[in-house]
């Protein structure tokens, strides 16, 4: 098994794991990886219960933005969710885009797929289909979608230009996407990058946020924009587990940054869209009280 497959091998296994969790476990974790700490509610995740089509069954508390919110779904549109995990994403789409619409989720584990499928069915969506599949190689034909949505997810790839060649494939001419990922400004330090439970947690396979908006441009996109941005800080109770106290000190203390980025573009072949950002004080700080909805 090569490197890349090692890597997949263990998010497969790791969400697999997470989908049974308890959603309060994954949201004072990493992604649900990496350990749960005691100081923070969420350490990631945005606040989704104020959300139009809101499922709270859905809700595995994974993600690290609201790219639905910033999406621009319209009413009868065909919409893919990559990695959709139990669907709560799929299913905000889904109440955006209507019954006239269409809502593709993707996710390469059984039991997330399992879970989603059953919520949809609880719900009686029949316009919102989940697939099992690598989003390297989405089981998507070419110009499907006028809109692509992602939570927390491309981090976890091993390709990501592959995913974003895969995203520019399956958007129609002119569609767009809004997706939610963690990026780095610096390096992380090898405990860190190296560790499988960091990787499952989103923050080992980050990569730097210049390389990450290279290659949407360098895949062909343009109109790409930044809708919201906000930094990420992993507790210390969390970094202790890989950490020393003296390159916690340093790593807390240096240049490193990571953050959440919602980023937006679109596929040539339209008029360039105006795109919807966050208003003031939108991006709110990663850390907060219990219950603070801050998230």
């Amino acid at each position: 098994m090569n490197k890349s497959e090692e890597l997949k091998e263990t998010v497969r296994k790791k969400y697999s794991e997470i989908a049974e969790q308890d959603k309060a476990e994954n949201q004072s974790s990493c992604c649900g990886a990496g350990g749960t700490s005691q100081k923070v509610y969420n350490i990631m995740t945005d606040d989704y219960t104020k959300v139009e089509g809101y499922n709270e069954e859905a809700d595995l508390g994974l993600g690290c933005g609201l790219p639905t919110q910033f999406a621009q779904i319209k009413e009868g549109d065909t919409v893919i969710d990559l990695g959709s995990g139990a669907g709560n994403d799929c299913f905000v789409a889904r109440h955006e885009t209507g019954k006239k619409g269409k809502v593709i989720g993707i996710d390469f584990t059984d039991a997330m797929i399992t879970k989603a499928r059953a919520n949809a069915e609880k719900l009686g969506y029949n316009n919102v289909e989940f697939r099992q599949g690598d989003i390297e190689d989405m089981p998507v034909n070419d110009n499907v979608a006028d809109v692509i949505v992602s939570n927390c997810v491309l981090n976890l790839v091993p390709d990501k230009q592959k995913v974003i060649q895969e995203i520019h494939r399956t958007l129609k001419p002119g569609g767009h996407f809004s997706i939610s990922d963690i990026v780095l400004v610096g390096e992380l330090p090898q405990e860190l990058r190296n560790d499988a439970e960091m990787y499952a947690g989103c923050i080992g396979g980050a990569i730097q946020k210049d390389d990450y908006l290279g290659h949407i441009k360098e895949t062909g996109f343009e109109n790409i924009t930044i809708q919201k941005e906000k930094t990420i800080t992993i507790p210390d109770d969390i970094l202790s587990k890989y950490l020393s106290n003296e390159k916690m000190e340093e790593f807390k203390n240096g240049d490193i940054g990571i953050f959440s980025i919602t980023v937006f573009a679109q596929k040539a072949g339209a008029e360039k869209k105006e795109v919807n950002m966050a208003m003031a004080g939108d991006a709110a700080q990663s850390e907060c009280s219990p219950g603070g909805g801050c998230c």
